[in-house]
């Protein structure tokens, strides 16, 4: 199961940064790759950004690549995702979850609660 821990959600302007952390418990961290993923009001979750095990590998959805980047910690059983730029498009609720692959995002285990982040313009 996915723990969504310290929340780095919040209220921000426009061309602002904020940075989410999510610590996973109950599997071996560093096994698997991690997602970001994130839902608007009124629309489906959507795939945000990848990275697999050993940090080597990322990947973007179009709408954050430039302005937002995914790292994790294994040592810390966490992944964060630092956005900068940030537009009111950017405006959602955001989980992490573990996936099959960096190109691969399905989620493999149940939704934590989230942490939502607004983006005022």
């Amino acid at each position: 199961q996915v723990q969504l821990v310290e929340p780095g959600g919040g209220l921000v302007q426009a061309g602002g940064s904020l940075r989410l952390s999510c610590a996973a418990s109950g599997r071996t961290f560093s096994n698997y790759a991690m997602g970001w993923f994130r839902q608007a009001p009124g629309k489906d979750r959507e795939f945000v950004a990848a990275i697999n095990w050993s940090a080597r590998s990322t990947y973007y959805a179009d709408s954050v690549k430039g302005r937002f980047a995914i790292s994790r910690d294994n040592a810390k059983n966490t992944v964060y995702l630092q956005m900068n730029s940030l537009k009111p498009d950017d405006t959602a609720v955001y989980y992490c979850n573990v996936i099959a692959s960096v190109f691969d995002a399905r989620p493999l285990d149940s939704w934590g609660q989230g942490t939502q982040v607004t983006v005022s313009s």
